[in-house]
């Protein structure tokens, strides 16, 4: 007999999961439940959209807390806002896409929460390269709405069925998505990042240097 105790679980969380995987099927891919902490399931692509209303409606999260995106590509540029005189282990490009994983580059995900029953999950899809778009959930939590043009914005992912997918922050004529990881934060290469080196003289210095130079001054005449 062994004396090893019992694995821990959590009823409510691993309810979640079971709920999700009877009304999706197979379309849930994987999961990951932390018993007393949280939950996180992926989802197909294709099953985004009604995940979402599956989260509502069967499972009473009635509070939408973001849905956002995900880039997970190791930056090509490495920390270049670093001091150079760091020095730093070769870039790796292995893509690793966190809890319950992931097969492709770019990834949605969306948090909400069963007030009633005082759980929240976290959500996400896999968005391939070759279609990078998945179905809005606008219609299913407004809030959504905003998030999605947030998204579409800075990652160039776009929401089938989105009422307005239009810029927030960029002019509408702005080339490239700023947080995907391979785009040129090119200020970072012209000027250091504020902070990294300190180029001026601290107060003190400056004054022991500014006194100086008053004394070479009068000497001199």
């Amino acid at each position: 007999m062994s004396d090893a105790p019992a694995p821990e679980t959590d009823e409510r969380r691993d309810r979640l999961v079971e709920v999700l995987r009877s009304e999706l099927g197979d379309r849930v891919v994987d999961s990951l439940v932390k018993p007393g902490d949280d939950v996180w399931v992926r989802v197909a692509t294709d099953a985004w959209q009604e995940t979402g209303r599956v989260l509502r409606d069967a499972l009473r999260c009635n509070f939408f807390d973001f849905l956002s995106a995900i880039d997970w590509l190791p930056s090509p540029f490495g920390k270049s806002e670093d001091s150079p005189l760091d020095q730093r282990p070769a870039l790796s490009t292995d893509i690793v896409t966190g809890y319950a994983g992931g097969e492709t580059r770019f990834q949605v995900f969306a948090r909400v929460t069963s007030l009633p029953e005082r759980v929240s999950i976290t959500v996400k899809a896999d968005v391939p390269l070759e279609d990078l778009a998945v179905d809005t959930w606008s219609a299913i939590y407004s809030g959504a709405n905003w998030h999605e043009r947030e998204i579409h914005e800075m990652y160039g992912i776009g929401f089938r069925g989105h009422p307005y997918l239009a810029h927030i922050y960029l002019p509408g004529d702005f080339e490239g998505h700023p947080l995907r990881k391979d785009f040129p934060l090119l200020a970072r290469h012209v000027k250091p990042w504020p902070g990294i080196v300190d180029v001026e003289p601290m107060p003190d210095e400056g004054d022991d240097a500014e006194a100086e130079g008053d004394a070479a001054a009068e000497g001199a005449e």
